[in-house]
């Protein structure tokens, strides 16, 4: 079946509630960081997709002709700190060699904004929720079996479905990244041929916006192709089987559902206290004069 078949076929699967605020669920782009040095920008491609338990996360400073070795991309499992209400990410692989984002983040909410404060006071990022309503799913990968050896292997990656938005991660082969474990950086890598320009860029991540094909991934020739490509199953016991090929082999992977919520209503208000709303109302003539929801 199609991913369009899944979403059809998959009951509903919310196992718990997020630990974190719920109107972080969702598909956000990054509309702006600054940092504290006065510096804005505001032309890198970032997106952020958040499951129940898990995040998916795409950089890429010139968009599709960003350099093999200066893209980012990664899924990581989500915690959670409610005393001092942090956000943090536990990455067992990336695009990147090394982490190049340590910080949590301090969350504040404003309308359909996620502003994003790094605890050192380095920068703030702006987040805009894209989604309003529709589907919310959340499959983990867990492994890929190789149909023509036989052979099992760990994976990392993940899917999320977010109203009529998709990401899609899947880790590199593991004696890839085991090859860049003690990379300094990926032009080292590639200068000291740890791996070929080919091989760097199979770590995938991909967005799909309002649709299923892809706008923005770490595999430039993956754009304009359908996103998540390939035949998935349900499983007896719950788990999910996409079969597609992997480093030119036919290959089964396994997912695990995070969540799924057929119809879910994505956050992009927030209160303001007494008396806010009157004050608005009555200097909105002025206020709202040129307002308009930014994505």
């Amino acid at each position: 079946m199609t991913l369009a078949d899944l979403l059809g076929a998959l009951p509903p699967v919310v196992p718990e509630q997020p630990a974190f605020p719920r109107r972080l669920l969702g598909a956000f782009r990054r509309k702006s960081i600054t940092f504290c040095t006065g510096v804005t920008d505001e032309r890198t491609v970032v997106y952020w997709f958040q499951s129940r338990s898990f995040t998916i996360d795409l950089r890429l400073p010139d968009g599709a002709a960003t350099s093999v070795t200066d893209r980012q991309g990664w899924v990581g499992d989500t915690l959670w700190d409610a005393e001092s209400q942090q956000m943090s990410w536990s990455v067992a692989t990336s695009y990147q060699p090394r982490n190049q984002w340590p910080e949590p983040a301090i969350l504040r909410f404003i309308g359909n904004s996620v502003l994003e404060f790094a605890p050192s006071g380095a920068y703030v990022e702006d987040w805009r929720q894209q989604c309003f309503r529709g589907p919310l799913l959340g499959l983990r990968l867990l492994s890929l079996h190789d149909e023509e050896t036989g052979r099992d292997l760990p994976m990392d990656g993940g899917l999320i479905v977010a109203g009529g938005h998709v990401a899609y991660a899947q880790s590199r082969l593991p004696r890839l990244d085991a090859a860049l474990r003690n990379a300094a950086d990926l032009d080292r890598a590639l200068a000291d041929r740890l791996l070929t320009a080919e091989e760097i860029e199979s770590y995938e991540v991909s967005v799909a916006l309002n649709g299923r094909t892809i706008d923005h991934s770490t595999r430039t020739g993956r754009i304009g192709q359908q996103i998540a490509s390939g035949e998935f199953a349900l499983q007896p016991d719950g788990s999910i089987l996409l079969s597609r090929p992997v480093g030119g082999r036919t290959c089964r992977l396994r997912f695990a559902v995070d969540i799924h919520v057929p119809d879910f209503t994505f956050d992009r208000r927030t209160q303001a206290a007494s008396p806010a709303p009157d004050w608005m109302e009555k200097e909105k003539s002025h206020l709202f004069r040129h307002a308009m929801i930014a994505a």
